[in-house]
């Protein structure tokens, strides 16, 4: 399916129970044409937090009580946390615990990057992982397990790259530390300029948060987008650069190398000197900047359309209710 393929419409539409973990890939979960209920608790612990109006929901979407799914019907339930599997045994009834489900893994495995087996067991359940390398990194133990690829809805800002400086996007930097790269960003920061945004990024002197449907706008102004995640999946932020024709400029590890192709959109390598001069380079020459990001945006319309998302997701709920 290409990325400006139809949607196409399901054989029934489904009601899905799932929980508020990732507001931006709940946004994108919203465009599958199926009915999706979110819990909701006073205070918004995570999980339950109120859907809000910084992003603009797709209808299909609502929340509702916690407290009011036990008297709910569903057809299937995405699990996207270890906590929603702790949750399930207090907010559902045996009959909904039984239902056909997946669980959407958004995360490579922790502590040990190779040998940690996957929590979700379900005899009527599906693990899907959002990159290749995740779900060959994950011991499943023997569970059946699906990739299904970010979609991201493109942006309306387009590449101005007019501020000669470089931007990341990460949220807690400060506090995730190495694995997501906070040494290679202060590395690059101090030899180049480059600047921060993302929920405590002003512990790092960095600009704050952004509202999620303006990041688009904040990343096309600047040169290029810096990627210096070690362990982590794909982020959502690097793709809406991709999309909005910034090129990219990380750390070569986990999906990324897959993604950007050296020279041609973007520029990705283990040695953070190597980094430097190619952001230094996009500094210099706005004409390649414009390039490579040109090229980054049709790799990005073509891997993480939303037509093959809302495809592939189609068909992991068809493959779990059929297999009930």
């Amino acid at each position: 399916m290409t990325p400006n393929s139809a949607i196409p419409r399901p054989g029934r539409r489904l009601r899905i129970l799932t929980w508020h973990v990732h507001g931006n890939y709940l946004y994108a979960l919203g465009h599958v044409p199926h009915d999706f209920i979110v819990p909701g608790l006073p205070g918004g612990p995570p999980g339950y937090g109120p859907l809000g109006r910084r992003i603009p929901w797709t209808g299909n979407v609502v929340q509702v009580p916690a407290e009011d799914l036990r008297s709910l019907r569903f057809d299937c339930v995405l699990y996207q946390s270890r906590q929603n599997l702790d949750d399930a045994r207090l907010l559902l009834s045996d009959a909904q615990r039984k239902l056909p489900c997946a669980y959407l893994e958004h995360n490579p495995p922790e502590p040990h990057p190779t040998d940690t087996r996957h929590p979700f067991r379900h005899e009527r359940g599906l693990i899907v992982h959002v990159t290749p390398f995740n779900a060959v990194m994950w011991d499943a133990g023997g569970m059946p397990t699906r990739v299904v690829e970010h979609g991201v809805p493109p942006p309306e800002a387009s590449y101005d790259g007019s501020l000669e400086r470089g931007i990341a996007a990460i949220n807690h930097l400060a506090r995730r530390g190495r694995r997501i790269g906070l040494d290679l960003f202060e590395n690059v920061r101090a030899r180049t300029p480059l600047d921060l945004i993302g929920m405590g990024s002003e512990a790092l002197g960095g600009l704050g948060e952004v509202s999620n449907m303006e990041v688009g706008a904040c990343l096309a102004r600047y040169r290029y987008f810096f990627s210096p995640v070690r362990y982590a999946s794909l982020g959502l932020s690097l793709v809406e650069a991709m999309l909005c024709g910034v090129p990219v400029v990380g750390f070569a590890a986990t999906e990324l190398p897959t993604v950007i192709r050296n020279g041609e959109n973007g520029y990705v390598d283990t040695r953070p000197d190597r980094l430097v001069e190619a952001a230094r380079l996009l500094l210099d020459q706005p004409e390649l900047a414009h390039s490579w990001g040109a090229a980054g945006r049709r790799t990005a319309l073509e891997r993480f359309g939303m037509g093959r998302f809302v495809s592939d997701w189609m068909d992991v709920f068809d493959t779990i209710l059929e297999a009930a």
